[in-house]
């Protein structure tokens, strides 16, 4: 029989922030009332019942099982209990069928390794423009085996049309969620007196799971699935936990300054304020967004071009542990051999007596070096949107291939 005592004195140990003292049976100080009028109590922000400034196994989302099978003993998962228990939408999906699951191409040659089997899956269509304005309501989140985000299904409460959308981190069943890619609706023009506060505007639709084109998005907001084309659908940070922030925005004012220094210059002739190289950034900045990905990376983004608020869900995916072999063949992933393991043909670390691979270099099975800072992008393709590139090698300098 579990004794009273000891549950009360488990609960006081894992909750040590709720109670500085211990119980005492009996009273230890009496409070006596004032003679005086009662004081109203002032409303004082309490810290009383905020969790500790500290993360444990528990507090990490992830779950582990109890190891009554080898498989379950190093199984980690990340907790996910309000995804769909049921089947997708079968008009929304269509299934991936034929060669293409083993990793060939049209011609039959394989263009990824390591593919293969796998259970059979449909791929969901997923909406990544959101060009349908007024408000949508999620129905469900459900898991996509095709992706490691998971998906939400909205329905527009217009039309009622069903579509799947990248689901943000936090998002649930019931939500109400809005592309502003088309516009701002007349409703809300008109609850704002016929003018446009920046400020306002953003208290009104910038929230979590909202599309906008990213010069109504405020600085220093998170954001995921982003377009790099104007009109195009989202193509950076869609996968789980992913999401950029932005850093920097043009004001309203920067083109008509930059107005003002042409006309000023275009009168004095030979006296130019502004250079041509002057005069390019400028209207480079006043036509992007500059905006900073979690590799560090800072880029600049036409500022018609749509993200959504928040951030991509199942964020704790990278810390999951599949536990068994088995598991990475249910995904359609297929075991990788060793180079050192194979024969002299088949790989250029093969071959030789014993377990060493000679004096050669790492290398791909096709000869090129694997390692050792070899360089494969060309220099004469610089991407200029590019302001500060991702550090790699966690900054540290590489010698070897140029």
């Amino acid at each position: 029989m579990l004794q009273p005592r000891l549950t009360l004195r488990s609960l006081q140990n894992s909750c040590r922030c709720l109670s500085s003292i211990t119980a005492r049976a009996y009273s230890s100080t009496l409070l006596q009332k004032p003679d005086g009028p009662a004081e109203p109590e002032k409303e004082t922000p309490s810290f009383a019942f905020a969790p500790p400034p500290m993360r444990d196994k528990e507090g990490l989302g992830m779950r582990s099982y109890t190891p009554r099978t080898p498989g379950l003993r190093h199984l980690r998962r990340p907790i996910n209990d309000h995804l769909w228990k049921g089947r997708p939408v079968h008009k929304l999906t269509f299934p991936k069928r034929g060669h293409g699951k083993g990793g060939r191409n049209s011609t039959g040659r394989v263009t990824v390794r390591h593919r293969g089997g796998g259970h059979k899956r449909r791929i969901r269509t997923v909406d990544f423009e959101r060009k349908e304005p007024g408000p949508h309501t999620v129905e469900r989140i459900e898991h996509d085996p095709n992706r490691n985000a998971h998906i939400a299904l909205i329905k527009s409460k217009k039309t009622g049309k069903l579509s799947y959308i990248i689901a943000a981190e936090g998002m649930r069943a019931g939500d109400v969620v809005e592309s502003y890619r088309a516009g701002i609706p007349d409703e809300l023009w008109q609850s704002m007196g016929g003018t446009v506060d920046p400020g306002v505007l953003a208290a009104r639709t910038a929230w979590r799971g909202n599309c906008l084109p990213l010069h109504m998005i405020p600085v220093g907001s998170l954001i995921y699935n982003i377009g790099l084309k104007p009109g195009k659908g989202g193509q950076l940070c869609r996968a789980a936990g992913t999401f950029a922030t932005i850093t920097l925005k043009a004001t309203e004012e920067l083109p008509e300054e930059i107005q003002q220094a042409e006309s000023v210059s275009s009168e004095e002739g030979d006296a130019k304020l502004l250079t041509l190289q002057e005069r390019h950034k400028l209207k480079q900045l006043a036509d992007h967004v500059t905006i900073r990905l979690a590799s560090g990376e800072v880029r600049l983004i036409h500022k018609d071009c749509c993200a959504t608020i928040g951030v991509a869900s199942n964020a704790y995916f990278k810390y999951r542990s599949l536990g068994k072999a088995g598991r990475s063949r249910w995904l359609n992933i297929r075991p990788t051999v060793r180079g050192l393991a194979m024969n002299a043909k088949d790989h250029p670390h093969g071959g030789g007596r014993g377990k060493s691979k000679g004096n050669v270099h790492p290398k791909s099975p096709w000869g090129k070096p694997a390692k050792s800072g070899y360089k494969t992008r060309p220099k004469h393709r610089v991407n200029k949107a590019v302001v500060i590139p991702r550090v790699r090698n966690q900054g540290k300098r590489r010698r070897g291939y140029n």
